[in-house]
């Protein structure tokens, strides 16, 4: 099994969401089987929006990062595997952060504002093991400024992609992170790819990672599988799948603002996942601002903010590494 240390990113890296300074990321993997809980913890709070596509989403906290709803700002964002057992994780976090003196002042108490989302991975190994505090506290411990492991690293232990034919034909997916700056202005993003659909080289229209083909040799395209044949029974799993992912810019926007970023951003995933935002998907897409450049313009860090989503999942399932059962992309290229 995966270990919490990875004392450098993939090879081949193209930047992350730490690129965005004062962001850390933090990954912790349970040992018992593939599933893990990814921290994104900023050094100081900061201004979050958050869109949801998906039908059948696993979330906390997120209702008060609705422009109209009075806290402005969090103090970190969890990503945990383990269905709606998962969003445990996130207690975790939240003890780690009340010890350290950080949340949101009262006058009895600080309360850390901590959202979260999960994906679906207990078809994988024993489901009866989930992300809990203790997970949650370990990639809290594990934050670092520095180059973002990837592939199966924290929540994209135990993620899969083109599981419409059932998991026999399914492929793993992972955990990627891309950046891109212009002048100051600084856009990344971290994205965990759990999908039912096929990921898509958006260059070359090429299937990188999905369905198998009959005996598991090349691809069976989701999308030719719906047309043929419709939605198969095993394929109906609500709420079985999900794409994860954050968007951090320097540049300083409001909750509408930022909310709006993570609208765009679900751009990147239409690009690279095909079909996404299904029944049974989940998909969330969380953006946050450390603030720290002003005067940028909204609809340039939303196209941004799509375009490395994109590359952030084409990177989840080219650094992803295989399981047993799930080859990885790598194995077909």
């Amino acid at each position: 099994m995966s270990s919490d240390k990875h004392p450098s990113a993939s090879p081949g890296y193209e930047g992350g969401l730490t690129d965005v300074d004062g962001i850390r990321v933090g990954h912790a993997v349970d040992p018992r089987r593939p599933t893990g809980v990814t921290v994104v913890l900023p050094e100081r709070e900061v201004m979050a929006g958050v869109d949801i596509r998906g039908s059948a989403p696993g979330t906390r906290e997120t209702a008060l990062l609705d422009p109209v709803r009075s806290v402005k700002r969090i103090h970190a964002l969890v990503l945990s595997g383990g269905s709606a057992f998962g969003l445990d994780a996130a207690s975790g976090v939240v003890r780690y952060l009340e010890e350290r003196g950080v949340g949101y002042e009262t006058p009895v108490a600080r309360v850390p504002i901590v959202p979260s989302a999960i994906l679906f991975d207990l078809a994988l190994g024993d489901a009866s093991i989930r992300p809990g505090p203790g997970l949650g506290r370990r990639a809290c411990r594990n934050a670092a400024a520095g180059p973002v492991p990837e592939g199966n690293a924290g929540v994209g232990a135990g993620a899969t992609v083109g599981k419409i034919l059932g998991h026999e034909r399914a492929m793993k997916g992972g955990l990627g992170s891309a950046a891109v700056r212009a002048g100051p202005l600084v856009v990344a993003a971290l994205v965990a790819v759990n999908a039912v659909g096929d990921v898509i080289d958006p260059e070359t229209g090429r299937i990188l990672a999905g369905v198998r083909g009959a005996g598991g040799r090349g691809f069976a395209d989701t999308m030719m599988v719906l047309k043929e044949r419709g939605l198969p029974a095993r394929g109906r799993g609500e709420g079985e799948n999900t794409t994860l992912g954050v968007i951090a810019t320097n540049a300083e926007f409001d909750k509408a603002s930022l909310t709006k970023i993570a609208q765009m951003s679900h751009d990147g995933l239409a690009r690279t996942i095909r079909p996404v935002h299904m029944p049974a998907d989940g998909d969330t897409l969380f953006a946050l601002s450390t603030e720290s450049t002003q005067g940028q313009d909204l609809g340039l860090v939303g196209a941004l903010a799509a375009q490395v989503t994109a590359r952030a999942v084409v990177r989840a399932v080219l650094r992803a590494r295989p399981l047993p059962g799930y080859p990885c992309a790598s194995d077909f290229l």
